[in-house]
């Protein structure tokens, strides 16, 4: 296991890596939650993310590298000001659609900085290959991240999250202009005014990302992605019902959505069911 050295991106924390055991074939970008680091959440999750027939990550995909990148350190408004590590800072804890303006910076910078992450590791597997996700706030920056992707990849697997800007997706797609009924999505220019579009268009102009052309840089294809989400009923931080937003405004867009909450368990990952269930979905990505 090693830190590598982000010489190209040294305004950034150096990623945790672990390399594969054998030849290259996959790469898990995970991210960790607030407050947290790379090299904690990765430890900690290739240690005791067991399955209940003894299995990890590691051992079931021999060829993957895990990659945990770590957040900017910067002044949390929901904790009074406090320095701690946040992909974006939020305005309240108690209510997260409260002052969702403040998140953007942060979104903006961190979306921006695994994109290039995610170019890098592209470089050496297939898109097919590359598995997306998080826990908590990386759950939330990583789910923003999928939607300005503009191809889909392997898979995506959430945990304790939410979707950031939740409303606003929705509201898009509820109130958007849908095409004549006689024009199929098969015609360009019928996709490009799909609902489902001009929701992932904001999301790409809210993370300033640029078209180039003006036109949309995404189509259809880049909903292929399948969509693990997993929460537990007891959560304090982040409540299940946010979890369960995220995963009917991701199936309202079209993606292929697995939604799994477990009744006993608070603000973490299930052992072993959740780690099953995670594992019967990669499965089947």
């Amino acid at each position: 296991m090693k830190r590598m050295k982000g010489a190209s991106r040294e305004s950034w924390p150096a990623p945790f890596i672990v390399p594969p055991k054998t030849q290259h074939t996959h790469t898990f970008i995970l991210l960790h939650g607030l407050g947290s680091n790379g090299e904690k959440f990765g430890s900690e999750l290739l240690k005791t993310g067991i399955s209940s027939e003894k299995k990890t990550l590691r051992s079931v995909y021999p060829g993957a590298k895990f990659l945990f990148p770590t957040a900017k350190w910067g002044r949390s408004t929901a904790f009074n000001r406090t320095v701690l590590t946040q992909w974006f800072d939020m305005c309240s804890l108690d209510d997260r659609s409260l002052r969702e303006d403040v998140q953007i910076e942060g979104l903006v910078e961190s979306v921006k900085y695994i994109r290039g992450v995610l170019s890098e590791e592209l470089k050496a597997v297939p898109a097919t290959n590359i598995v997306l996700g998080g826990l908590s706030q990386g759950c939330a920056m990583s789910l923003m991240l999928l939607l300005s992707l503009e191809f889909p990849i392997g898979a995506y697997v959430g945990m304790s999250g939410r979707l950031p800007f939740h409303k606003d997706i929705c509201d898009i797609i509820n109130n958007a202009t849908v095409p004549d009924e006689n024009v199929t999505f098969e015609d360009e220019h019928a996709a490009e005014q799909s609902p489902a579009i001009q929701a992932l268009s904001f999301v790409r102009e809210l993370l300033e990302l640029s078209d180039g052309d003006g036109e949309s840089a995404v189509t259809r294809n880049a909903l292929a992605t399948p969509v693990f989400l997993g929460h537990g009923a007891m959560d304090e931080r982040v409540p299940c019902r946010l979890g369960e937003q995220a995963a009917s405004g991701l199936t309202l867009l079209g993606l292929r959505v697995t939604w799994k909450s477990y009744p006993d368990l608070g603000h973490w990952y299930q052992v072993p069911e959740e780690i099953d269930d995670i594992f019967e979905f990669l499965s089947v990505a």
